[in-house]
């Protein structure tokens, strides 16, 4: 019993949402303005085609039926006009547009009086024009009639006595108050999307552009100022209370500076985000900004044709597919249409995350191979070759933490060096086209046994270029966000932990890039590089690790968050740099590409270092590994002695700038 009556009552409250939610009052608004064009086209002009009473009576009838019931049946008075944006004018154009037609067919079909076509049709434009103009009288009254001013008040009057609702109702009133940056398309759909949504959270109250043809007018209501207009004086009168980014392609630069400059004035600030046609799926919401994004630098794009063409329908192993560059480089190349993806990776959860994640995204259109063995094993590596005869082969698989590294070198050694050395033979042996290294920075003068394995892997990609018969390449590049082991997961935990957030020397300077931008980079090397190149990227202006930290403390919103030096963990140096010789660069057809040319080693040479390798690690002493390693990789360096001087060069530098500063000069900081 109580659950018919249940179901009656859902059947009842269906009914009762599918009903329209009219306006009367506006209806009758129109009716009034209907009744004005109606005296003026129908009694008072006096042409040609001069109506009786009775053809009067019969227009008026058509007229009516016609126009209200398209209004009626096109939801035209159910529609929130306080609110409205453009679609809601549409609509109503639309309707009225209907109307027409149908009035003109009866018109014409039925026995009345006839009326000349541009009587007709003035009768049905003037009542549309007046429509919307009630409207946007409406609008403006309820959006104006908030203000302190003579003008607001005689707007709050009139509206309350023709509508019987307040300008700025209470509900808005306690909204959170808007400047949105970015008058464009993006921008003008957020303020729409909050206008139309009576439930939002925001309310818009100015758009902030520096397109002149926008500044000083009206969107939606929504006054558009440019950039000097909108002071902290005008945004408080405004009652504005956060700003929100909506213009994806901004400049880095300029969105640096804006960012900077809101935050200092105590500003919340959010990023809008808009799907593109490259982001199927992706949801329009509000959000923080990311770490990422702080660094504020022109993200790297590279997908091209000619990297595009490069890849399709060839056969493409990764290794450390199952990582956070693998990974990626596996979602990069779904889209390029490879003949075969083979992703091997000696951790299997890793890789099957990746497997799912393209299944779901490509089903049966990506042909995508998961092999689990360790680049270390040459036996289950030269089945995997045998097996798929691959033509690209990206290395990615590398034990990457610096402070494990240290301890364990032999290990470091073991899978970075002699795992890259197994690739190598293995593409030599089969045929292979080209062969792909990530590397990274701190294979630059290394301080540490995870940078100075990578350079060893450097020189041996370099070595095979010359003798061998597979085009090989390395990419070097920083530190990458929101990877495995990375800084930032490990900020957002003790921040999450309520701290204190640890920073090993506040000195310290890092160059940054994102995971897409990383993997983007290691695949267009494979398509313009011809043999033997060390791809680097300009990566922009280093970051502190210091102003990251106090970055994402303040973006937490959390208070209280202590930060402490924990002091230099081994192998770390303060520095790191991208390049070997920074003078020896040759440009690409990237800009932010570039080639360093360095001298490859013979292949009896670099045979003799890896067998002095080899014997060290058989012995399994960490220490003689390590011994072995230098005498292989002569740029590797004690980190106490770079540290060392790197602090001399800058005490020497401070030194100098006080003494200008002392004489007058003023030093201006990059």
């Amino acid at each position: 019993m109580n659950s018919t009556n249940e179901t009656k009552m859902d059947m009842k409250q269906v009914k009762q949402n599918s009903m329209p939610n009219i306006r009367w009052t506006l209806v009758a608004y129109d009716l009034i303005v209907y009744a004005l064009v109606a005296v003026i086209l129908l009694v008072l002009y006096g042409g040609m085609d001069k109506l009786s009473t009775v053809g009067i009576i019969q227009q008026v009838c058509l007229s009516v039926l016609c126009i209200f019931t398209a209004r009626l049946v096109g939801k035209i008075y159910g529609q929130v006009w306080r609110y409205g944006g453009i679609q809601c004018f549409i609509r109503l154009l639309f309707t009225d547009s209907i109307a027409f037609v149908a009035y003109l067919c009866m018109e014409l079909l039925l026995p009345v009086q006839k009326i000349t076509f541009a009587r007709l049709l003035s009768l049905v434009s003037l009542n549309l024009l007046g429509a919307l103009a009630l409207r946007m009288m409406y609008r403006y009254a309820y959006k104006c009639g908030n203000q302190e001013t003579a003008r607001g008040k005689i707007l709050s009057i009139l509206l309350h006595v023709f509508s019987g609702i307040e300008a700025g109702s209470e509900k808005e009133v306690q909204k959170i108050k808007v400047a949105i940056i970015g008058a464009g398309r993006v921008g003008v759909s957020l303020a729409e999307e909050l206008l139309n949504n009576s439930e939002a959270a925001y309310v818009p109250r100015c758009f902030i552009d520096i397109d002149k043809e926008k500044v000083g007018r009206d969107i939606h209501g929504i006054p558009v100022w440019s950039e000097t207009e909108a002071t902290f004086k005008k945004l408080g009168e405004f009652e504005v209370q956060e700003i929100i980014f909506a213009i994806p392609s901004m400049d880095a630069a300029k969105k640096k500076t804006l960012y900077e400059y809101y935050k200092s004035a105590g500003y919340k600030l959010k990023v809008y985000d808009y799907p593109t046609m490259y982001a199927a799926g992706g949801k329009r919401h509000l959000r923080e900004f990311d770490i990422e994004e702080l660094l504020f630098r022109k993200p790297l794009v590279v997908s091209d044709e000619r990297t595009n063409a490069y890849y399709k329908d060839k056969v493409v192993l990764i290794t450390g597919g199952g990582g956070s560059i693998g990974s990626e480089l596996c979602r990069q190349l779904a889209k390029m249409n490879p003949k075969k993806i083979i992703i091997l990776d000696i951790y299997e959860n890793g890789a099957y995350d990746v497997q799912q994640e393209l299944k779901i995204a490509y089903g049966n259109k990506l042909d995508l191979q998961i092999e689990i063995c360790s680049i270390t094993h040459r036996e289950a590596l030269e089945r995997v070759f045998e097996k798929y005869h691959p033509q690209i082969i990206i290395n990615a698989a590398a034990h990457k933490h610096v402070p494990l590294m240290e301890h364990n070198c032999v290990e470091a050694i073991y899978n970075n060096v002699f795992g890259t050395q197994n690739l190598v033979e293995l593409c030599e042996e089969y045929g292979a086209e080209r062969f792909m290294m990530v590397s990274t920075d701190k294979a630059v003068n290394p301080t540490n046994v995870m940078g100075a394995t990578k350079r060893m892997c450097e020189m041996i990609v370099q070595s095979a270029s010359i003798h061998g018969k597979v085009k090989y390449s390395a990419t070097r590049f920083g530190n990458v966000l929101g990877s495995a082991g990375s800084v930032i997961p490990l900020f957002k935990r003790q921040i999450a932990n309520g701290g204190p957030v640890t920073v090993t020397d506040k000195r310290i300077i890092r160059y940054f890039m994102t995971i897409p931008e990383a993997s983007q980079l290691v695949l267009q090397s494979g398509a313009i590089a011809n043999n033997g190149e060390l791809f680097v990227l300009d990566m922009g202006q280093p970051v502190k690790i210091m102003d990251l930290a106090e970055n994402m403390i303040r973006l937490s919103g959390v208070q209280g968050i202590e930060i402490i030096e924990t002091g230099l963990r081994p192998g770390e140096k303060l520095y790191e740099e991208l390049l070997v010789k920074t003078e020896e660069l040759d440009k690409t057809d990237n800009s932010m590409i570039f080639v360093e040319r360095d001298t490859a080693l013979g292949e009896e040479e670099i045979s003799r270092r890896l067998v002095q390798l080899r014997d060290a690690c058989d012995i399994g002493d960490d220490d003689k590994a390590r011994e072995a390693l230098r005498k292989a990789v002569p740029t590797f360096r004690k980190p106490e002695e770079v540290n060392r001087e790197a602090d001399l060069k800058e005490k020497a530098e401070e030194k100098e700038n006080y003494k200008l500063k002392k004489s007058g000069y003023k030093i201006a900081v990059l």
